[in-house]
C-alpha cells in the first residue's frame, strides 16, 4: 500500500450539513476503494487563486491515506464527476522523508495529566529596562 494525500476543494455555497455529508462521502469513497484513512484535516473556506465555476472561495479538505495504486484512478474518476467538488489533487508520497511524516500523523499526541503543571513563560513588564553591561576602564 502506498501513501497518498488527497486535497479536495468543495463549493463554498454548501450548507454546514451538506459539507459534513460531502466530507463523509469522500471518506466512504476512499474506504470502498480499499484505502486506510490516517488523518483528515478540514481547513475550511479559503480564497481561491482564480475563479472556478464562478466561485472565488472554496472549502478545503485534506485526507491522508494509504491505498493500493490501482484504486486511485477510480477515486479520481468519481470525484471528477461530482458537481460539488470544484477541484481535487492526489499526491503520492515516495521518499523516506515524506513517509516519515506519516509516522507523526499516526502517533497520538501526549495528553497533559490533570496533576501535571503547565510551564508558562513569564512575560516581561513594559516598564522593565534591560540591564546594561558594566565596562571597566583601565587607566
Amino acid at each position: 500500500m502506498k501513501h497518498y494525500e488527497l486535497l479536495t476543494i468543495l463549493k463554498p455555497t454548501l450548507e454546514a450539513e451538506e459539507l459534513a455529508s460531502k466530507v463523509e462521502f469522500i471518506k466512504e469513497l476512499l474506504q470502498k476503494n480499499e484505502a486506510e484513512i490516517k488523518h483528515t484535516n478540514e481547513i475550511g473556506i479559503k480564497n481561491l487563486a482564480y475563479e472556478i465555476d464562478k466561485n472565488n472561495r472554496g472549502y478545503y479538505v485534506v485526507v491522508y491515506f494509504q491505498a493500493p495504486g490501482a484504486s486511485i484512478k477510480e477515486i479520481e474518476r468519481i470525484l471528477g464527476i461530482d458537481e460539488q467538488v470544484l477541484r481535487f489533487l492526489t499526491i503520492k508520497y515516495e521518499s523516506k522523508k515524506d513517509i516519515s511524516f506519516w509516522d507523526k500523523l499516526s502517533t497520538p499526541k501526549k495528553e497533559i495529566v490533570k496533576g501535571e503543571a503547565k510551564v508558562e513563560p513569564v512575560a516581561k513588564s513594559a516598564t522593565e529596562t534591560p540591564v546594561e553591561a558594566k565596562v571597566e576602564e583601565n587607566v
